[in-house]
């Protein structure tokens, strides 16, 4: 079964926000990558689960569907993906985390509340960079992130 058949059935499903996957699929292939079942699934999963991953998670979701799917395949995809702004990373207690990519279509500034326990995710829309920028001057600011790690509501009341 071809990637294009697994996006149909995944249509078929009712997966919110397919036209991203279109869109990050189509970004791999103008940038020299095939599209294989593996990206496609791997997109997919990242899409689906809405939240951060571990790559061992990843891989754990993988393997239902390609047996003995090795970390670096999974590591070299997941490192594509963040290269070509498909893919978000960041670090929570020392090990990399990654999330299918909020904003592919627009430059919507916003950062994130993360939870620690399950990784889902929260969009923060104010920007804390007007009260640093004050602390700053003669600093030329190049990018930045804002994080806030803790518990979500579901995970503070377990």
């Amino acid at each position: 079964m071809g990637w294009s058949d697994e996006l149909e059935a995944d249509l078929l499903m009712g997966v919110r926000s397919m036209n991203k996957l279109d869109y990050a699929m189509e970004k791999l292939s103008d940038n020299g990558f095939k599209l294989t079942n593996k990206r496609h699934k791997m997109l997919n999963i990242l899409m689906q689960e809405d939240r951060y991953l571990s790559a061992k998670d990843v891989q754990e979701k993988m393997l239902e569907h390609f047996r003995g799917i090795s970390p670096d395949t999974i590591y070299r995809n997941l490192y594509t993906f963040v290269d070509l702004g498909l893919v978000e990373v960041t670090e929570l207690e020392g090990e990399r985390i990654f999330r299918f990519s909020c904003d592919l279509h627009d430059d919507h500034h916003h950062h994130h509340f993360i939870c620690t326990d399950c990784g889902n995710t929260k969009e923060l829309e104010d920007c804390p960079m007007s009260y640093f920028s004050g602390q700053l001057p003669n600093c030329e600011i190049k990018s930045h992130r804002f994080e806030i790690f803790g518990l979500c509501e579901n995970c503070s009341h377990h």
